[in-house]
């Protein structure tokens, strides 16, 4: 059987942010936590080195399910690992990350490499977007 890796857990997410060596990383992580604890309605928590909102559980038709972050991030050296895995409207998503700013996009994580590169407005909305899509496919999301 399958043991997801990455799961939630205890640690102190005040802590873990704390240790960052780039002051300016560590600015602009309390800006996350602070902007998506007010989008998600849910406490920051340590998923590994992770900060994740919320969470949802999942189940693929091949039985592979788990448990996962609704939105978060990851400070990582280079840069800031998003996670905004809505499936929802790509046109929209695209519009938004046209207006953005400087930024990598994945499958479903954003890097970007501080916060003054990027618009923190259309951030806020494509975390609101992925929130409202992964509520909407998965019913018991929080």
């Amino acid at each position: 059987m399958y043991k997801q890796k990455t799961r939630s857990h205890t640690g102190d997410v005040e802590s873990f942010l704390a240790q960052l060596d780039d002051p300016v990383k560590q600015r602009d992580s309390a800006a996350l936590v602070t902007m998506m604890q007010e989008i998600s309605g849910e406490p920051p928590v340590l998923w590994g080195s992770m900060v994740g909102f919320g969470r949802y559980h999942y189940r693929y038709e091949s039985g592979h399910e788990g448990d996962a972050l609704l939105i978060g991030f990851a400070p990582r050296k280079p840069a800031f690992s998003i996670y905004l895995m809505g499936d929802g409207d790509t046109t929209k998503r695209d519009a938004l990350l046209a207006r953005l700013g400087r930024h990598r996009m994945g499958k479903g994580c954003l890097y970007v490499k501080r916060l003054s590169d990027i618009d923190m407005t259309v951030l806020r909305e494509m975390a609101g977007v992925s929130i409202e899509a992964l509520r909407a496919r998965y019913p018991g999301a929080k």
